[in-house]
């Protein structure tokens, strides 16, 4: 197993990962560090939890390291750009981490909190910005950004973003970034419209695989018990209760179902919360914060809440509706057995979703074993509180990570799962306004209302 220092790293970088515990590099890691150290681009396929973002962020901060330059107002010299706002968090979580012992300047822009603060911290120029696209080009959009001296560009979790509807912003990004950079490209699948897009960004890259396209985790246990619509509640209260859980990730499709699992959960007994695309980032912070600390043992989610969600100790992935792109299957279960640890992935499914299953187990290359309901299962069920009813013309397939199509490569225009606008997660732009002369933070607030 390859050692961090025989990697070529800097003894501040080593001593970062020393002081988290960490002296072998994954895979990833091992076959990504050299390469970028070379200043090479680099094409990764790499699943969640293998450690892919400090693959990239070691050598990235010991290249500004090595090469220190004075901070221009307004910029940034390296751009992450990640899909959803806790993933967000999580990476630049990681450069602090890894960067603590330098002087690097880190700071993360996303929606959903106020953009005053955002633009009066990258006033001064910062070195690392980790940003989602749709806040990113509002912040271009008020000349409070710009992206002309970024030396290293990484666009993380590249499937996702095109599902989540960005191919649009991504390729108006391109188009403001410098021709001469590093660029680094991540997603955990390469279907022909992802490696199309690579294209785009990259020049001779270096590729990597840690692992074959869409398959699970070895360590991951997947069952599948076969049910009615109405019998998952009843189920999944039951399976809760019986279960030895550490803690569990709960996966509905749309933002109501979350909530309605919740309701109906806390009404049986059982303390949890949800995070989904309507939460506030507050509210959605919050949730992790409490099932992070173990405060809340179950957390009930969307897929594109989901995305970013790296807590240790997540002991069961409960499906309690089927993604209906079967690549979201893998990053669901992936959620646990993380760190070598073993997991546990259970599926509900009904007769509208056995075709979704099959896709699954085509794509994993893993037929799921089947459980079938508890012995006592209709007497258990008589004893819980009625379940909250679903609200009339609350589709099937109206999901909070949007029905891909294309593989995900879709306009940025698909509505969400309460029918609301194109604004995936909170955060694509906003409808353009007049910027030609912003005048503060002040005058900004005052656009978007009247944009509005």
């Amino acid at each position: 197993m390859t050692q961090f220092s025989e990697l070529g790293l800097a003894k501040p970088l080593l001593a970062a990962l020393h002081a988290k515990g960490y002296t072998s590099a994954t895979p990833i890691q091992a076959q990504a560090i050299p390469p970028l150290l070379q200043g090479r681009d680099l094409c990764g396929i790499a699943q969640t939890g293998t450690g892919k973002t400090a693959a990239f962020a070691l050598p990235s901060i010991q290249f500004l390291m090595e090469n220190p330059k004075a901070r221009t107002p307004l910029t940034c010299r390296m751009l992450v750009l990640s899909p959803t706002r806790e993933l967000a968090a999580q990476i630049a979580q990681s450069f602090r981490d890894y960067g603590k012992q330098t002087q690097i300047r880190i700071e993360t822009v996303f929606g959903g909190v106020p953009i005053g603060k955002q633009i009066k911290a990258l006033s001064p120029g910062i070195d690392v910005l980790v940003a989602t696209p749709g806040r990113l080009l509002d912040l271009i959009d008020q000349r409070a950004l710009s992206l002309r001296n970024v030396e290293i560009f990484v666009l993380d979790e590249a499937d996702q973003m095109l599902d989540l509807g960005f191919i649009h912003a991504l390729k108006r990004i391109d188009t403001l970034l410098p021709k001469q950079r590093q660029s680094l490209f991540f997603s955990a699948t390469m279907p022909k419209t992802i490696a199309d897009l690579g294209s785009r960004f990259l020049k001779d890259p270096v590729r990597v695989s840690v692992a074959p396209q869409a398959t699970t985790a070895e360590r991951i246990r997947q069952f599948v018990t076969f049910c009615t619509q109405r019998e998952k509640q009843a189920l999944l209260t039951i399976r809760l209760k019986e279960e030895e859980i550490d803690r569990a990730l709960v996966f509905t499709r749309t933002k109501h179902g979350a909530d309605r699992v919740v309701k109906n959960l806390i009404a049986a007994g059982i303390p949890c919360a949800a995070i989904h695309g309507n939460k506030s980032q507050a509210q959605r912070t919050a949730a992790l914060q409490a099932f992070r600390k173990g405060d809340v043992r179950i957390l009930v989610a969307t897929d594109i809440a989901a995305r970013g969600i790296d807590v240790s100790g997540v002991s069961h992935v409960f499906n309690f509706e089927l993604p209906n792109v079967p690549e979201q299957y893998v990053h669901r279960i992936g959620r646990t057995a993380r760190a070598g640890a073993e997991g546990i992935a259970i599926s509900f499914v009904d007769g509208e979703e056995r075709g979704w299953l099959k896709q699954i187990e085509r794509l994993t290359r893993v037929q799921l074993e089947q459980v079938p309901l508890p012995a006592n299962f209709e007497e258990a069920a008589a004893k819980l509180p009625k379940p909250a009813a679903t609200p009339a013309g609350e589709g099937r397939d109206r999901n909070d990570g949007f029905r891909s199509r294309n593989n995900g490569a879709g306009d940025g225009r698909r509505r969400d799962g309460n029918g609301g606008g194109a604004r995936a997660d909170g955060d694509q732009p906003r409808r353009r306004f007049n910027t030609r002369k912003p005048s503060g933070v002040g005058a900004h607030k005052g656009a978007v209302r009247k944009a509005r």
